[in-house]
């Protein structure tokens, strides 16, 4: 396979497991705690690191969920103490993020893993960093790994698909039947934790956060049924790395920069020419109701 088309699978790969997670995160509110996660991450790779020292094997993703857990959980109990939401994201995402930056400052500056690595990510560089198999060259580890979080995702999906949709659309009715809520969040936040340490070395902090939110929130605006939006939002995922990787080509700008820039694209044309909550159709409909309005009256005077 060309290099180029390694790039955007592992682009698409990273569109389509982000944008899954990323749904049930804006159906709940959640987005910035999605981009808290994104960052805090960083604390436990570069924890993760500090005990195995090594950037392969499980470490990383093992300190990647308990950080990502770590943070919602600090999130949740200072909120209950009474700090406003958006407040406590703020103070945990920048306090547990600042920390990873300072741990890998100290002690890991010798491998290739640095900050800038950490927010743009080094996607150029995924084809040759493969996997060897009795002398073979199976592909690009990054895809492998993406493919494996891709499907554990999906199954988990599937597997707790009516607890997940109940959840995010009425969470006092799943309460009332039975269902697990905070085992729910929880396993939400570990989905999040793994996708974004799967993505992140592969490209950067600041995609992970674009593929997070902005695929899932376009595909909010175009579809009111859950598995729509599923489906929307992985196609935007997969579309935004691929023109966002020839814009880059063409232009040779950031491959990340330009696929983060092609979800606002299409966020941003959904927004205007949405057929049903787009900015232009809601001026229609405003228009026809002012008139039948005027006719109305007109009729009674």
């Amino acid at each position: 396979m060309t290099y180029d088309a390694w790039i955007i699978i592992t682009g698409s790969l990273v569109g389509i497991t982000c944008a899954m997670i990323g749904c049930f995160l804006v159906l709940r509110k959640m987005a910035m705690l999605a981009d808290a996660i994104s960052h805090t991450v960083l604390l436990g790779i570069v924890g993760g690191y500090l005990v195995s020292r090594s950037l392969d094997g499980p470490s990383l993703l093992i300190g990647a969920i308990v950080v990502g857990l770590l943070t919602a959980l600090l999130v949740q109990v200072l909120s209950g103490k009474g700090v406003q939401g958006d407040a406590a994201i703020g103070i945990v995402f920048t306090s547990l993020f600042a920390i990873g930056v300072i741990l890998l400052s100290l002690f890991a500056g010798n491998i290739h893993l640095d900050v800038d690595h950490a927010l743009m990510g080094e996607i150029t560089f995924i084809p040759w960093d493969t996997v060897e198999w009795n002398g073979m060259e199976l592909g690009p580890k990054a895809v492998w790994l993406l493919s494996f979080v891709f499907i554990v995702n999906l199954l988990i999906i599937i597997f707790f698909y009516k607890e997940f949709k109940i959840s995010s659309f009425d969470p006092e009715m799943a309460v009332a039947i039975g269902i697990p809520v905070l085992f729910i969040h929880y396993l939400q936040m570990g989905m999040l934790s793994i996708t974004t340490v799967a993505s992140f070395d592969s490209v950067g902090a600041i995609l992970v956060v674009a593929m997070l939110i902005v695929p899932a929130s376009t595909a909010y605006l175009l579809t009111d049924k859950l598995i729509n939006m599923l489906f929307i939002s992985a196609g935007i995922g997969v579309f935004s790395a691929i023109s966002g990787y020839y814009m880059a080509t063409i232009l040779n700008v950031s491959i990340a920069g330009a696929m983060a820039t092609s979800t606002g694209v299409l966020f941003a044309l959904a927004f205007l020419f949405s057929p049903k909550h787009g900015l232009v159709a809601k001026k229609r409909a405003q228009k026809k109701l002012s008139k039948t309005t005027s006719k109305k009256n007109l009729f009674q005077s």
